[in-house]
């Protein structure tokens, strides 16, 4: 199944203001094929996020990856938990994304490292639409058995799994899932964006 293959997100999500389309194209489908991810495509997908923007140049994020058949990939696969396993269990690879919390410049604690960290995902998933994979990042895992697995320092919080896969069809996904294997839309202007004053109803 190639990505032509997937819902057109294009079909689900209208813009209300002109941009490229990659933004629109991004989603998080779960179906995934099974077949392996080559460490090159993977490297690239790295690649984009490194020039991510981040505080003072910090680049703050870290990421301990696994491709699928290999012994770093049982470790990975067992952080997730079991309602994730069921469809990672497809992926090519399998992401964990860190962030250093302290300034390696002064030490002092960095606000924003999960914003900085977030861009860099961003780019890892927009890289990933570009080049026809499945890139769904999630929160369902074990932080601190990731944490004593992989002897990750106290400077470093733990903040997402991400999966990376070829589209698959959507029949490998258990039945509860598959109505949800579709492009998600947005919340209109008016309830993201003011002008001058905080006027959200929630």
């Amino acid at each position: 199944m190639s990505s032509a293959d997937l819902p057109n997100p294009l079909d689900y999500r209208k813009p209300e203001y002109p941009v490229d389309s990659l933004f629109v194209k991004r989603w998080s489908p779960r179906a995934m094929s099974g077949k392996p991810v080559a460490k090159d495509e993977l490297m690239s997908l790295f690649e984009a996020a490194r020039w991510a923007p981040s505080t003072y140049n910090e680049q703050e994020w870290r990421f301990v990856y696994a491709m699928r058949d290999t012994p770093a990939w049982d470790k990975l696969f067992g952080f997730l938990m079991e309602a994730n396993q069921v469809w990672c269990k497809n992926a090519g690879a399998l992401i964990l994304t860190c962030t250093r919390t302290t300034f390696v410049r002064n030490g002092k604690e960095n606000p924003v490292c999960i914003l900085d960290a977030g861009l860099a995902l961003q780019n890892l998933h927009l890289q990933a639409t570009i080049m026809g994979l499945v890139a769904h990042s999630m929160a369902g895992f074990g932080r601190d058995m990731a944490r004593r697995e992989l002897a990750i320092p106290d400077v470093f919080d733990i903040q997402a799994m991400t999966a990376i896969g070829r589209p698959g069809e959507i029949s490998v996904l258990p039945e509860e899932l598959r109505e949800r294997e579709k492009p998600t839309d947005r919340k209109p202007f008016a309830q993201i964006v003011s002008e001058g004053t905080f006027d959200f109803a929630e």
